[in-house]
This record gives structure tokens, sequence and C-alpha cells, in this order.
């Protein structure tokens, strides 16, 4: 049974820091990450391939964002700077369906999802 598992949300104030990490079960798998705020979408963040030389980012997180993972632990991270009130989320990592699935923005290519890691951005 593949599993993934977020850590590191928590409450930060505006133009804070946090890093949030997703353990996965399984491994050379593309991953995401996304977020969903109360009443809305969930909305991707950010990408990675298996090796880790592709990524791709949301116009609003660039820049401020960074996706990078560690093979050797199966686990890809999340560092977010400049944290803004309105990012305030549940953060959830994914990954596709198969080894063969690349990085992508759309959500409906993602078939693992973890239970999500609440991130609060203070005004």
């Amino acid at each position: 049974q593949v599993q993934l598992v977020e850590s590191g949300g928590g409450l930060v104030q505006a133009g804070g820091s946090l890093r949030l990490s997703c353990a996965a079960s399984i491994s050379r798998y593309a991953m995401g990450w996304f977020r969903q705020s109360p009443g809305k979408e969930r909305e991707f963040v950010a990408a990675i391939g298996w090796t880790g030389y592709i990524t791709y980012y949301a116009d609003s997180v660039k820049g401020r964002f960074t996706i990078s993972r560690d093979n050797a632990k199966n686990t890809v991270y999340l560092q977010m700077n400049s944290l803004k009130p309105e990012e305030t989320a549940v953060y959830y990592c994914a990954a596709p369906g198969t080894r063969s699935g690349g990085p992508s923005e759309g959500l409906s290519q993602y078939h693992y999802w973890g239970q999500g890691t609440q991130v609060t951005v203070s005004s």
C-alpha cells in the first residue's frame, strides 16, 4: 500500500518560512505539492521529476518556494519563504499512478495523495 506522509506544517507569521516534508513508501516517482483552502478548489503548487532535475511551480509561488527531494530517503520537500496569509491552507503531496508519470501541474495526473498538513499564516 502506497503511503505519503506530510509533515512540517504549523503556524507562522506573514513573511516567515516553513519547510514541508513528504515521506513516501515509493521511490523513483515524480511528486507534486498541492494546497487547498476552505471553500476553494485544490490547487497546484509545485512538482518535481524523480531525478530532481525537472521542477515546475505555480506562478504565485515562483521565487519564494523551492521543491526538492532526497531519493535516498524517499522524501520530497517544499521550502516556503515569504509566506502570505492567503497561503493558509492544507498542503498535500501527491504522486502519479506509475513511475512513468512525469511531474505535472494537473491535479488529475496524480493518483496517490497524503493526508495533508495544515499551514496557517497569520497577518
